[in-house]
């Protein structure tokens, strides 16, 4: 007897170690603007373990910041609420507002380790260095406006930075990566981020690929070309889907209609044959939380239930088809903090690396990926709340990004149409979302052809 329980003990311990994490984005405030504290972090986590359907498997969470809103430096609250609900956390330090705001990021982490311990260390899956910067220092970012972003080399040393401080910690060795559009990754001049990861983070979103056939019918083989491109370019490094989804409702973009049935194709699609297998984080458990957003990617509405607004089951679904080309496992702890929550997501659009459909040896000549950026302020900006908007649209143009004050916790949103008007300057903590769609034009494709063929 005593020898079947310990094999059975090992049988779990091997299962448990090897298993994909799997869960959604969590944002640091609401729409509202208001921030987020432990009890909605807890509320939030356990509706995701208990969704119908799901036997509790989505127990992981990615977040933006280590900071929580209205202070300086000090950790965020979904720390203990993970703690209590046992929920993984990929973390995120925020890269996108220069040194000073990145060394609070550093400073909430050392705080965390020292105050949590080994509580929370045993729950970091990940620690993301940055999400989206690379996007916003790109041409096309720089066309439109978007949020100040960060150089590959600026990245780099980053990632260094998070190494030598959680050397000789409860989180040594934990494994460390960047999360950016697909369309950076197949960017050579990326290099150095990609050389200095130990996994990258991957964005897609066929929904917005506008410039092409991009039908529910099509998502699926473009979420695979995307993946595969990204494949391609990082030299075999674990690729973990760090953002993608579907809308239930909102705009059409393209032959892409949201609605509920399509978000469920999606789901049982791309979904499915990855979940269990690659590390996945999900967009998104809910983002009208509780203002419903335009398009609105929630597996749930604006109350927070375990009945879904669709079946997440994957029952009846052939997942042999996958192409995921993910690591099955991470290969440290789990953690997490940050700021991404499509209540506080501003979708805004703007030309990517592509040009016409076929460009790029075969990749989308479109990506889109939403990027929210609700953080907090630095020590002489203290954190609060705020709004902001922009609108456009047009040929590789579309709206910017939104921020709301100083340093501020904020949500914003883009409709209409005309030029980029982005309201957060350089120095602030940007909080809007990156939508990225359109067409750079010929000339840009053809470099990128050339890129891909390096």
């Amino acid at each position: 007897m005593r020898g079947t329980t310990g094999l059975l003990a090992l049988a779990a311990t091997i299962s448990s170690a090897t298993a994909a994490f799997q869960g959604f984005n969590y944002g640091a405030t609401f729409t509202t603007g208001a921030v987020k504290v432990q009890s909605d972090f807890e509320n939030e986590f356990n509706a995701a373990q208990g969704l119908a359907g799901t036997n509790g498997a989505f127990n992981s969470g990615r977040l933006y910041t280590m900071v929580q809103g209205g202070t300086s430096n000090s950790p965020i609250s979904a720390i203990p609420a993970a703690i209590k609900t046992k929920t993984s956390l990929l973390l995120g330090l925020w890269a996108s507002a220069g040194d000073a705001v990145f060394d609070n990021e550093l400073q909430a982490l050392k705080s965390a380790i020292d105050q949590y311990g080994s509580d929370f260390t045993s729950l970091v899956a990940g620690i993301s260095v940055g999400s989206e910067d690379l996007y916003r220092v790109s041409p096309t970012g720089i066309l439109n406006m978007e949020n100040p972003g960060a150089e590959p080399s600026t990245l780099a040393g980053y990632i260094k930075q998070v190494r030598d401080a959680i050397s000789g910690t409860g989180l040594k060795g934990a494994p460390i990566g960047h999360v950016d559009t697909w369309t950076a990754w197949v960017n050579g001049s990326n290099q150095a981020v990609i050389d200095a990861c130990d996994w990258i983070g991957f964005d897609a979103y066929p929904y917005f690929q506008d410039t092409q056939a991009n039908s529910i019918e099509n998502s699926k083989a473009l979420f695979d070309d995307a993946l595969s491109a990204t494949k391609q370019a990082v030299g075999g490094k674990p690729i973990w889907i760090a953002e993608t989804g579907f809308p239930v409702s909102g705009k059409t973009v393209g032959d892409a209609v949201p609605s509920l049935e399509n978000a469920k194709t999606y789901w049982d699609e791309v979904g499915c044959p990855m979940f269990g297998e690659t590390n996945v984080w999900w967009y998104t458990l809910q983002d009208a939380a509780p203002d419903t957003p335009n398009p609105s990617f929630g597996v749930i509405g604006n109350q927070l239930t375990t009945t879904p607004l669709y079946d997440l089951s994957c029952k009846d679904v052939d997942n042999s088809s996958s192409s995921s080309t993910a690591s099955p496992s991470s290969t440290g702890s789990s953690g997490g903090s940050g700021t991404k929550s499509s209540a506080n997501v501003v979708p805004t659009s703007s030309a990517l690396n592509g040009g016409s459909p076929g460009a790029g040896n075969g990749i989308p000549s479109s990506q889109l990926s939403l990027e929210t950026s609700t953080l907090t302020g630095s020590a002489s900006q203290p954190a609060g709340t705020g709004s902001g908007s922009t609108a456009g649209s047009g040929t590789g143009g579309g709206a910017g990004s939104t921020g709301g004050g100083s340093g501020a916790n904020g949500t914003g949103s883009a409709t209409g149409t005309g030029a980029p008007v982005p309201t957060a300057s350089p120095s602030t903590i940007p909080n809007g979302a990156s939508v990225l769609s359109g067409s750079i034009g010929a000339a840009f494709a053809v470099m990128m052809a050339a890129v891909l063929t390096l």
